[in-house]
């Protein structure tokens, strides 16, 4: 009974996990938005630039973010203020994974785009999994910072 009980409470805990996108190709922003809404999970905003996303940061958990944005390339570096000032597990998609290949402070890892829905559920999975300690298997399409 104990153990149905702390299955229950990380699966709830999981569920609960918020994911900011920050994306300045509106299509593509809906379309994860879509992806994350269908798995039952909640979007805490979409961004296309460093003001927004830092705006939206403490409603979040998980944050995808583009490297090349509205404002220039400024993804890395929100990046690693979502990561360090508000604990936000951080994976960048981007067309330019070798923009960020050496890895970026505080964030967790890489995927380049184009990435498919399925991928995405995989990443939200394995990123609200790690963010709660539970074990979780990295997508093999996402490059881990060390």
């Amino acid at each position: 009974m104990a153990t149905n009980v702390v299955r229950r409470w990380q699966r709830d805990e999981l569920m609960k996990q918020r994911v900011l996108i920050v994306e300045d190709e509106f299509l593509i922003a809906l379309d994860l938005e879509a992806t994350v809404e269908g798995m039952g999970m909640q979007v805490a905003g979409l961004a296309h630039n460093r003001e927004q996303a830092l705006r939206l940061a403490p409603l979040a958990d998980i944050a995808f973010v583009d490297v090349n944005l509205a404002d220039g390339p400024t993804g890395p570096d929100i990046g690693r203020q979502l990561a360090a000032q508000h604990g936000i597990a951080v994976v960048f998609m981007t067309a330019n994974p070798e923009v960020v290949a050496h890895g970026v402070k505080g964030a967790v890892g890489v995927v380049q785009k184009p990435v498919m829905p399925a991928v995405v559920e995989q990443l939200v999975k394995y990123l609200a999994a790690r963010r709660v300690g539970l074990f979780a298997v990295v997508p093999k399409q996402m490059t881990v910072f060390a």
